[in-house]
């Protein structure tokens, strides 16, 4: 089990809930010596269906369970919440909530104050906030990354998509012409030219769909606690991507389907 030292303040400073039991009490001598709390995950690790008033001992010290607390993390959510005990023992930290708009004031105060009560101590602290982000740093850094190439590739894609529809118009241009020769609208002419394209842009997301779906499974498979992979984000995604696509072929589609077809049959 993980040991947590801890003072009377801790539960409220942590916003940590008590499914059973009391926490510390100044009131009562003997919760300095005698008392421990136990989070659920500990309670079940023991086997005990009503832990409250058991023996419970670390070290050389034996007490009784006073309370229970909801699970609560102590490492990533790459880790199972792990069995945690706490006791009034040695504090070796301190932490403070501050208050918005006060904390370089507030910093500077606790900075005096330590250095007056123990000078040949240093100084060092940390925010929460920011040690938790340091826990995901990886995962931070592989978003960027996977957001750079992704957009990278993006950008390819549509520069190939250009090209291919360009070319595709030139090497049918007589077709388009005698297709509005004949009657045929704009939207017809345009739509006939961007199916073309866009049903190679869907196969290649049919065939993108599992594989997306698979690696990001295995990826979260590091993490005890995570997400399932929704395949409505698939799907939102490929529409995104399709709507890009259209786009990007569109334009030229309804620039050959608006030229003149006289022009299109004499360059024939």
């Amino acid at each position: 089990m993980r040991l947590l030292s801890a003072d009377e303040d801790f539960l409220d400073a942590f916003d940590i809930e008590l499914v059973a039991g009391r926490g510390f009490s100044k009131q009562i001598s003997t919760d300095r010596t005698e008392a421990f709390l136990l989070n659920e995950a500990a309670v079940r690790a023991l086997g005990w269906t009503d832990p409250i008033g058991k023996r419970f001992g670390w070290d050389d010290r034996e007490g009784r369970v006073i309370g229970v607390m909801r699970d609560f993390h102590i490492e990533s959510l790459r880790e199972e919440i792990a069995p945690v005990f706490l006791c009034r023992s040695r504090l070796y930290s301190l932490a403070l909530k501050i208050r918005a708009g006060k904390v370089s004031e507030t910093m500077a105060f606790i900075r005096e104050k330590t250095r007056a009560r123990r000078p040949e101590r240093g100084f060092e602290y940390e925010f929460l906030d920011e040690a938790l982000e340091r826990r995901y740093e990886s995962e931070k850094q592989l978003g960027r990354v996977a957001g750079v190439f992704s957009a990278l590739a993006i950008f390819l894609a549509c520069m190939g998509l250009f090209g291919l529809v360009s070319f595709a118009v030139q090497r049918r241009t007589k077709e388009i012409g005698v297709r509005q020769a004949l009657g045929a609208s704009t939207l017809d002419v345009a739509s006939l030219l961007s199916w073309d394209i866009l049903k190679l842009v869907l196969l290649a997301n049919l065939v993108a769909w599992p594989i997306s779906y698979f690696a990001a499974e295995r990826w979260l498979q590091n993490f005890a606690y995570r997400i399932d992979v929704n395949v409505w984000t698939l799907v939102g995604t490929s529409a995104l991507i399709l709507s890009m696509a259209a786009a990007t072929v569109g334009g030229q589609a309804v620039k050959a389907a608006r030229a003149n077809p006289v022009v299109a049959l004499r360059s024939e």
